[in-house]
């Protein structure tokens, strides 16, 4: 072990205790303090050359860091902007989720629009109802085979749509 490494470990074993309880008084969390005190720690490591073994002033010396440490990180929160916690606001905007469902709604709308009635009905009862073609055919009054043709139009109509709307390439 190199001379400035034995002094950093003595410097350590001395002060660390002391550091920590000092900065203890000036922050709230304890993983803060220990942040102080490491970087503290890390400055005096820095200039080691400054430190002379045995001499009376290393703890102030020690103790000035710390307080520049703390005063550095005073300010940089001083600059930060504070954030604010608003629940309703957040709540009230929407997500992607949200903006990209009201925009599959809004094509699929636009795309239903262009089918003739009968088509609509059809698929209204198959895919939006889940009914079932029987189900289908009950409800609307009209035979199972015209309830299958229909559908298989709409749903081409409905691709061509969406082709012309440049959704489907």
């Amino acid at each position: 072990m190199t001379p400035d490494e034995q002094l950093m470990t003595a410097l350590y074993t001395e002060h660390h205790d002391v550091l920590l309880s000092f900065v203890r008084r000036y922050v709230h969390r304890p993983e803060q303090a220990e942040d102080v005190v490491q970087e503290t720690l890390l400055r005096a490591w820095r200039s080691i050359n400054k430190i002379e073994p045995g001499h009376v002033t290393i703890r102030s010396y020690l103790f000035t860091i710390a307080r520049n440490v703390l005063t550095d990180g005073w300010r940089a929160e001083q600059r930060r902007p504070e954030l604010l916690c608003d629940n309703e606001a957040l709540a009230a905007v929407p997500s992607a989720d949200d903006v990209e469902a009201a925009l599959e709604g809004h094509v699929i709308t636009a795309a239903l629009e262009r089918l003739s009635g009968e088509h609509r009905d059809v698929i209204q009862a198959l895919y939006f109802e889940g009914l079932t073609v029987a189900e289908s055919a009950s409800r609307l009054t009209i035979p199972e085979g015209t309830v299958k043709s229909r559908a298989y139009y709409a749903v081409r109509n409905l691709r061509a749509a969406f082709e012309e709307m440049g959704v489907l390439r």
